[in-house]
């Protein structure tokens, strides 16, 4: 979760993820050594790096990919991409204090960049930082060629939840959903929301667009099952209920079934 979170758009154009406020020389344990084609300029050769280690992070494999991340620092180290990346090693890695000089750096080098903004909220808001973390986010999704503001909001909402912002969580999926009307994770949120305030129609509809969707989950069941229950619907409620015990019979959602306990 944490690793989909941060990654954005990752391999798609070296607007990975890096981080660090360093020089190369300032980041610890750097690796200078032989970078690939040496007779490519330094930012070609961070670049390649870059994507490299992108690489390596999506398969979840950090030594290799902070490697990679250090070589292309050490090709160039004005190069933003690398420092974003490396942020979100380090996050994953829980070098906290690495981790937001990376993301530091690579926000000095290139503030608008989304990538990096969304990265830097998401371990903002994973450190217990969720208000500041909210800036950040919203900076991602006000330039005009990110291609996923969707994502943004949805985890924006997620941060915002954390602190008791309802509201405010509501808002960003709305949001969310306006752009992107099939973006899953926003469904799910909104449905609980609505359910939680009594818009249970809404909420009916939500959760069963994002089971149409998306592999429906043992949350996504137990929701369905909950809120046929409260329309009346005894037939549609016990079906859910079985799928859930189908499918998921070691979950929390389960036993939450099993011991009556809907609320």
């Amino acid at each position: 979760m944490r690793r989909a979170g941060g990654l954005c758009t990752l391999l798609a154009a070296a607007a990975l993820c890096a981080c660090a406020s360093h020089q190369i020389g300032d980041v610890p344990g750097a690796d200078t050594g032989a970078v690939i084609g040496e007779q490519a300029s330094p930012r070609e050769r961070a670049r390649i790096h870059t994507e490299l280690a992108g690489s390596y992070y999506q398969r979840g494999n950090l030594g290799v990919a902070l490697s990679e991340a250090r070589i292309a620092v050490a090709a160039d180290s004005n190069y933003a991409p690398a420092y974003n990346l490396l942020g979100l090693v380090y996050g994953d890695l829980r070098e906290t204090g690495l981790a937001e000089d990376a993301f530091q750096r690579s926000l000095s080098l290139n503030p608008n960049d989304p990538d990096a903004n969304h990265n830097y909220a998401w371990f903002l808001c994973e450190n217990k930082r969720e208000q500041e973390s909210l800036r950040y986010f919203l900076l991602a999704v006000r330039y005009p060629l990110y291609t996923m503001p969707q994502k943004s909001y949805t985890m924006a909402a997620s941060c915002a939840q954390r602190v008791g912002n309802e509201k405010d969580a509501y808002e960003y999926l709305e949001r969310a959903l306006k752009l992107d009307p099939n973006y899953y994770p926003a469904l799910i949120n909104l449905a609980q929301l609505k359910y939680r305030r009594g818009e249970l129609d809404a909420a009916r509809t939500l959760v069963g667009r994002y089971n149409k969707l998306a592999e429906p989950t043992s949350e996504s069941l137990w929701l369905a099952a909950r809120i046929e229950r409260k329309l009346g619907d005894s037939a549609s409620s016990t079906s859910y209920a079985n799928q859930l015990r189908r499918r998921f019979p070691g979950s929390k959602e389960y036993q939450d079934l099993q011991k009556g306990r809907f609320e």
